[in-house]
């Protein structure tokens, strides 16, 4: 049972008589489960909510499995009619996939490092070759073999020791990103016994090959807490704790600097970060402070030569870049390198021995900028298209001149480039091949803006089938999140053909909550500015039907996560505005889970939130919290999905949000519960399956929109 606590008054009782109750829901073979009402008081700031469905977040109750398996049991039998379609946009979808592919190699110490599938397996391969690439592959880690009698497999934080003869890596096979730390030994081939369990999934390695520093997470909450040392060969349970982090607001992390001379523990806040940082070749020693952290200050640390370089947000609203001798890290001995400017986000910074590269936003895009050490003169790369985004790619060696980034837009599928700092030649190397008849300029994107209710004006990407008359018939799916200062780039993606090339116009509302607009964007979209986000999105939808694109009979939403927050509210707000939404794992029962610090993710989130333990903070998400804000209205047609051992949104957020809509609303529109009963936060795991589950979300939209 979930911890009591003062603000809270639980009907003990009521819930204890729920463990032997059965079934956990009413239903006829055709009609929508009806979930038990088991009422259960919460009292908070003297205001008391009936919280009917509480009883659903008892995992271990039989009678919660059996209603999220008759839910998936409706939705199967309401969508049954689509199951062709299903399969067809299931086969169209792996169809443009090219089935045996590799990545781009990289070179690191020696090694040439790539990725490839082979065709019809669902994992990757992990190789090298050394010297050149012509030499005899070896694979690292073939994940199709590891992952055999598994419903849900995930590797992750590959990396190999500095001798290059150990590989550590992480393996989840539950779906709830608890990783058990695994070192493979590439000369031999054999897996080594040391095995430590529930960790992030990354190592840092230390000078000689033998030490490694991981992160454990608190079993209750999954919050990074702990960093540890371990020698390989020691008993993993005799590992040494160099670091606790008390603050239940933080979370820690750890890494090896690119110059791989330094290792680093980052604590970090939503507002705040703190490095501490020791000399890889002295694994023993004890980690120093590289500055103090400070309330609202962020900063982040990277290594070169006799310096350490800041990106930090200190006296900067869109950040700067500072440098400090390694002998005096204060705040106190940091010397600007890049000043701030209002009008352009810092966010990214790639040190070479003879240049600096920049990752910036201006105008919603990414931009790069190439600086010349020596004299500090510099030039922007220059992209073809409107509407596109551009990243930092790998780039593990210091003394290359070359420059690896990757390129997208709405029409431009993904795209690896290496550019010659000096000589200011781009070369592609490769660019994802589309299998069949695409071809990019059958498509149209363009950069629209929206404006909001106080004037603001917000970037709104578009991309459709050229051909599409705005005469307001056009199915339209409106895509956001606006959350955590993550923006949503404009990028390309072959499964969105499937609508696409059925008439459907797609957009992205780059609302506040995000930094696409910088710093201020984020900070516009947050705490008590919260509505914004909402607000912005609909004011998104309401410009995309006036100006002729769509309709409310044909506009459609979707959103993920702290997206599905966003599309439970606009819902609530504006239902007449939508034909139909997609919720993926949807954060929509705020205000319970911001006042049980026991559920993963809830400390860590005040900032972002607020702390509804403070009283204008409760009334604020109270406001706009999906799952309290029901009420007795229309609306739009809805697929949920969530995940079984979602860690991130638990489960019973989407499933009590659900039953409260079936019990309220006053339309017959369909509303469908999809719970992945072998997944967490990310869904399914493997290159092809995760495609099932978007194909019913697609033919979902594309029945209700009515399209052939």
């Amino acid at each position: 049972m979930p911890n009591t606590r003062p603000s809270e008054i639980i009907s003990i009782m009521l819930y204890i008589s729920l463990l032997s109750f059965s079934p956990g829901c009413k239903q006829k073979a055709t009609e929508p489960p009806v979930a038990e009402k088991i009422p259960h008081e919460l009292t908070t700031h003297g205001y008391t909510r009936i919280d009917n469905y509480y009883w659903l977040r008892d995992r271990e109750n039989p009678s919660v499995i059996e209603y999220l398996e008759a839910e998936n049991e409706y939705t199967k039998s309401v969508l049954r009619h689509t199951e062709p379609l299903q399969e067809r946009l299931y086969n169209e979808i792996i169809g443009r996939i090219k089935q045996t592919d590799e990545s781009v190699p990289y070179f690191d110490n020696g090694y040439y490092y790539y990725t490839r599938f082979e065709e019809g397996a669902e994992f990757p391969i992990y190789c090298r070759k050394k010297g050149n690439s012509d030499a005899p592959e070896e694979i690292m880690l073939n994940v199709n073999l590891l992952a055999e009698g598994h419903s849900y497999y995930h590797v992750s934080g590959m990396n190999v020791s500095p001798d290059n003869r150990i590989l550590a890596f992480g393996v989840d096979s539950v779906g709830r990103r608890k990783y058990a730390l695994r070192f493979k030994n590439l000369e031999t081939g054999e897996l080594l016994p040391d095995q430590i369990s529930g960790t992030n999934g990354y190592v840092a390695w230390a000078a000689g090959s033998r030490t490694v520093f991981y992160t454990t997470q608190n079993e209750v909450t999954l919050r990074s807490e702990n960093v540890f040392r371990h020698v390989l060969g020691n008993n993993p349970d005799d590992r040494d704790l160099v670091y606790f982090e008390e603050d239940e607001t933080y979370r820690v992390g750890v890494f090896t600097t690119k110059s791989k001379e330094y290792i680093m523990i980052v604590s970090s806040s939503t507002l705040s970060t703190e490095f501490r940082y020791i000399k890889a070749g002295s694994p023993s020693d004890s980690f120093r402070i590289f500055h103090p952290r400070e309330k609202d200050m962020r900063y982040s640390v990277d290594h070169h030569g006799n310096k350490f370089y800041i990106l930090t947000n200190w006296d900067a609203t869109n950040f700067r870049l500072m440098e400090t001798p390694v002998n005096s890290t204060g705040k106190d001995n940091w010397k600007e390198v890049i000043a701030h400017r209002n009008d352009v986000l810092l966010s990214r910074i790639e040190i070479f021995d003879d240049h600096l590269v920049l990752s910036e936003r201006k105008n919603g895009l990414t931009q790069l900028y190439i600086y010349d050490w020596q004299d500090m003169s510099g030039h922007y790369l220059e992209f073809p298209e409107e509407v596109y985004t551009a990243g930092i790619s790998v780039n593990p060696d210091f003394e290359s001149d070359l420059l690896r980034f990757s390129y997208s837009s709405l029409t431009t599928p993904n795209s690896v480039f290496d550019y010659n700092m000096k000589t200011q030649d781009m070369i592609l190397l490769k660019q994802d091949e589309v299998i069949g008849d695409f071809n990019p300029e059958n498509y149209q994107a363009r950069r629209l803006y929206a404006t909001a209710g106080d004037g603001t004006k917000i970037p709104v990407s578009i991309v459709y089938r050229k051909g599409i008359d705005p005469d307001g018939s056009n199915p339209t799916l409106l895509y956001g999140y606006g959350s955590y200062g993550a923006s949503m780039d404009p990028r390309f993606s072959s499964v969105r053909l499937s609508l696409l090339d059925r008439g459907f116009i797609y957009a992205i509302a780059h609302i506040r909550g995000g930094q696409e607009m910088g710093r201020y964007w984020y900070e516009e979209g947050k705490l008590l500015n919260k509505m914004n986000t909402f607000t912005d999105f609909n004011d998104c939808a309401r410009y995309l039907i006036d100006q002729n694109y769509t309709s409310p009979q044909n506009l459609f939403a979707q959103g993920g996560s702290a997206g599905g927050l966003l599309i439970g509210a606009v819902i609530n707000m504006r239902p007449e505005l939508y034909r139909g939404v997609i919720a993926a794992v949807p954060f929509v029962d705020v205000v319970t889970t911001m006042l049980d610090d026991s559920i993963p993710l809830t400390t860590g989130e005040y900032d972002e939130w607020g702390n509804p333990n403070d009283e204008d903070y409760f009334h604020y998400m109270l406001s706009y919290s999906p799952y309290d804000q029901v009420s007795r209205q229309d609306y739009p047609a809805m697929l949920v999905t969530t995940g079984l051992h979602d860690s991130q949104v638990q489960y019973w957020e989407p499933a009590k949000w659900v039953a409260k809509l079936r019990d309220y609303k006053t339309d017959d529109n369909k509303l469908l519960l999809y719970t992945n009963m072998d997944a967490g936060h990310g869904g399914a795991a493997g290159r092809y399956r995760r495609y099932r589950e978007i194909a019913m979300e697609y033919a979902f939209l594309i029945d209700l929109a009515g399209v052939e």
